[in-house]
């Protein structure tokens, strides 16, 4: 029997908080939010590029964010020593491209290891901390990273959107 991404249950963004578990709790809904829209579908459906001429997939964006999360929160944010996780020297854009009905288990396996690993390494870090952009070299703050992360989910989620119903009519909210 081909493996099918799992239910989802999303959990809700606080509607009270302060400005920290705002952040958070709006990133984790995006998140469920991304694997929500994958549910019940097969690796196959999931690698489908159901919106033409787009070569996007369901499974490239999971990839994708796994790849944003791990970037923005690990490696820029805390400096941890990691490399990309499906990126290669010959291929840039490998975390969309590359997924495989037979990889979608794995990888989405990988994008819930990768959320857990950057909770953690962001947990430490108050909001006012800084890192070098790596394009000009000013600096950013671990706030910006969430906000850009939820923002970055956000327009990813409303691809998603699309790519679901080209599959099989499913529309969210």
């Amino acid at each position: 029997m081909p493996w099918t991404a799992p239910p989802v249950e999303r959990r809700n963004e606080p509607l009270v908080a302060d400005e920290r578990a705002m952040l958070e709790g709006w990133l984790t809904w995006q998140r469920d939010t991304l694997l929500w829209k994958c549910a019940g579908l097969t690796g196959e459906q999931l690698a489908l590029a159901s919106v033409e001429p787009s070569n996007l997939t369901l499974l490239g964006l999971v990839r994708h964010m796994a790849e944003v999360e791990r970037v923005w929160f690990r490696i820029r944010s805390a400096g941890q020593d990691v490399g990309p996780l499906f990126l290669t020297p010959d291929n840039d854009d490998a975390d969309l491209t590359d997924g495989t009905p037979a990889s979608a288990e794995a990888d989405f396996a990988a994008f819930r290891r990768e959320c857990d690993l950057a909770d953690e390494a962001a947990a430490g870090l108050p909001l006012e901390h800084t890192f070098p952009s790596p394009r000009s070299g000013k600096p950013i703050s671990l706030r910006w990273v969430y906000v850009h992360m939820i923002e970055e989910y956000a327009r990813h989620n409303g691809h998603a959107d699309l790519i679901r119903e080209r599959i099989d009519g499913s529309t969210g909210d």
